[in-house]
């Protein structure tokens, strides 16, 4: 009887209890997917809504990704998707919309706006895409705007080729690297012209849990990190920083990363998509930067220039290079890379309204938690 009456008493104190400090033992997930050198996330906040931040490669590759987002669909126990949102319409990003458009149900589609950059395969995605939200909630965001994701602040840092104009509430302290910055006259990693591709066009997100803040910018460009940190730092500071354009040196220059001063990075890149030594060296030297993380092995960063394996979510390639690997020049054939069409990892982050944060390898099952000092 004792026991039941203390059952009793405990269920009382509970529902005494204000909401946010019954709420604040729930968690901020954030799924890192690994799509082959693509992009996609699954968010799962305390409330229980959910969002997908870009769905992957298209082609024969569709439902391979379409099948890696839904293990973690599955894992968060969602079943309907209340925001997709694609920061560009390039085939890595948006391809695979239409497949995981069949799997479950989506509310809400958010995007740029029109594409810049057609071509015959990515209008036959935009086709389907165009036909899909049309039966749902079609959102065009600008710099500025607002998410409606409840229990988070959401805000769109950059859109549309435009960035933020007025710092973040804590954010607009002079930015010291501004004064070395030097703009690319091409884009390294195509030889074209800067500012004609939907990369500049990436929509990019600001989010704030509490105390707990994200920075991702799809595939901001070089050039574009300028106009966003100069002359003074409009972001603030975070506790992850996912790298631009899957950890490639045509981003992430010093001026972006460094002031940032993120605890934690993640890098979904591919096996010779980014990690080059040129980007690895940013980000392993940003102040207050704890851990670096890995969906992949980066080839092109050879053995010096990766982090410790316990930290990358996929290691199960067959050759693991010493030296990083020669990049082929812009308009060069190169060969396939290696295909890695079976099992794939995740990186997952849990994390706290008060700043705490947990990320788990979803490959070796390693926890790390990192505590907030402040």
């Amino acid at each position: 009887m004792r026991v039941l009456t203390a059952i009793v008493s405990t269920l009382a104190l509970a529902a005494t209890l204000p909401a946010a400090q019954r709420d604040a033992s729930k968690t901020l997930d954030i799924y890192v997917i690994d799509v082959e050198g693509g992009n996609a996330q699954l968010w799962v906040t305390p409330s229980g809504q959910s969002l997908v931040y870009d769905t992957g490669n298209g082609g024969a590759a569709a439902v391979r990704d379409a099948d890696r987002i839904m293990a973690a669909v599955k894992d968060a126990g969602v079943t309907q998707i209340d925001y997709v949102v694609t920061t560009h319409f390039h085939g890595d990003h948006v391809g695979g919309l239409p497949e995981l458009a069949t799997r479950i149900p989506i509310k809400e589609f958010v995007d740029h706006g029109p594409n810049v950059q057609p071509g015959p395969q990515i209008d036959r995605v935009l086709e389907q895409y165009g036909a899909i939200y049309a039966k749902a909630k079609h959102t065009i965001v600008k710099s500025g705007d607002r998410i409606p994701v409840k229990g988070l602040e959401w805000r769109i840092v950059n859109s549309a080729a435009q960035v933020l104009k007025a710092p973040l509430p804590g954010a607009g302290a002079p930015n010291p690297h501004c004064a070395s910055f030097r703009r690319h006259e091409v884009n390294p990693v195509s030889g074209g012209p800067l500012g004609k591709t939907e990369d500049e066009q990436s929509v990019g997100s600001h989010v704030t849990f509490g105390r707990f803040r994200v920075l991702y910018l799809g595939d901001f460009d070089w050039n574009q990190e300028f106009d966003l940190m100069c002359p003074v730092n409009r972001i603030g500071t975070v506790d992850l920083f996912i790298p631009s354009r899957h950890g490639q040196f045509s981003s992430n220059s010093e001026t972006l990363v460094h002031p940032l001063r993120a605890r934690v990075m993640i890098m979904n890149n591919g096996l010779r998509k980014g990690g080059q030594p040129e980007a690895m060296k940013v980000f392993l030297n940003s102040p207050g930067l704890e851990d670096l993380w890995q969906i992949h092995f980066a080839f092109l960063g050879g053995q010096e220039h990766n982090v410790p394996g316990m930290y990358i979510a996929n290691l199960d390639e067959t050759t693991v290079p010493v030296a990083p690997m020669v990049p082929v020049q812009p308009g060069t054939p190169a060969a396939n890379a290696p295909q890695h069409n079976g099992p794939a990892h995740w990186i997952k982050v849990s994390a706290r309204a008060d700043g705490n944060f947990t990320i788990t390898n979803g490959r070796n099952g390693l926890v790390k938690t990192y505590r907030n000092g402040s």
